[in-house]
């Protein structure tokens, strides 16, 4: 099995079209499909169902795209090591991250990061803690920076941990809760209207685990994927949020309430990396960067 038939077989399962899958190889089509079919060969089975349109996976194709990712990251991870060695830090550093994350500045991290390692290249993807976490077991990101829920992955990862702080209520001025204007038990919310992100969020899953705790059932009317959303349906007085303190400051119009009975320190955010041996160069260069200069660069990134 060589790497490049692997290589061809992980960007034919990404583009889901063997045309795409060559012009972005920049090989020819007939190659690509002749490198596929070799694949199947040695392993004796159908790796896609092909129809003139598209490609699929077959469950062996499935299975195999794992392991393929896994040992590609793997073999990156050989290169920049050795490079690393000789005094070059090059390469890509894949990262992901939650949006407005806590305890770090991604976009200043990154940028003076650059400036450091202008040889390395940064790709970043935004998503929900469980799906970070899963990117990083399975080595198709070097780290993320996600919220600490409950333990995942936890032979495939490690933590970093960035920051804390308590969960608090966002509602209109106007709203019901603003009036009595003291801190509340998820008890005291049971039958509000909520806002909130969808369930593969970090402050969506503290939510949760917060309510699941106390026994108390919450509906979400209203599931956004994004923050500004979020604060503009609470701005209108359409629900409540709960969300992390830090996130009361990017609407200042809004009334904000401690919740207690959640925990003082339940939202946490950590860095979450693959274990030691398998710590990619430019992974261990940002960690370190933001361990030297967390003063600057660390923060809620808007």
């Amino acid at each position: 099995m060589e790497i490049r038939h692997l290589q061809h077989f992980v960007a034919v399962a990404e583009d889901q079209h063997f045309t795409r899958a060559a012009e972005r190889l920049l090989v020819s089509q007939s190659g690509l499909s002749a490198s596929i079919r070799a694949l199947e060969r040695e392993l004796q089975t159908p790796l896609f169902v092909r129809t003139t349109r598209r490609v699929t996976l077959t469950p062996a194709g499935r299975a195999l795209l794992t392991e393929a990712e896994r040992i590609l990251a793997q073999v990156r991870s050989a290169h920049e090591a050795v490079a690393a060695v000789q005094g070059v830090l090059r390469g890509m550093l894949a990262l992901g991250s939650e949006q407005c994350i806590a305890g770090v500045h991604v976009a200043g991290l990154l940028a003076t990061f650059r400036r450091r390692h202008p040889d390395v290249e940064i790709c970043l993807r935004q998503a929900g803690s469980g799906a970070l976490a899963e990117e990083v077991a399975a080595g198709r990101l070097d780290l993320a920076f996600a919220v600490r829920t409950a333990e995942e992955h936890t032979d495939q990862l490690r933590t970093v941990p960035l920051t804390s702080e308590p969960m608090t209520v966002l509602c209109h001025p106007s709203h019901r809760l603003a009036r009595v204007g003291a801190a509340v038990t998820p008890q005291d919310l049971g039958g509000e209207i909520f806002v909130d992100f969808h369930p593969d969020w970090g402050p969506r899953r503290t939510t949760d685990a917060a309510f699941a705790a106390a026994g108390v059932r919450r509906s979400v009317a209203l599931e956004v994927n994004d923050v500004h959303s979020l604060l503009d349906l609470v701005d209108e007085d359409l629900g409540i949020a709960v969300v992390p303190r830090h996130f009361r400051h990017k609407r200042e119009s809004l009334t904000a309430l401690p919740v207690k009975g959640t925990g003082e320190t339940v939202y946490e955010t950590v860095a979450l990396l693959p274990p030691a041996q398998a710590t990619s160069p430019a992974a261990r260069a940002l960690m370190a960067l933001l361990e030297t200069e967390g003063a600057l660069l660390r923060g809620a990134d808007a």
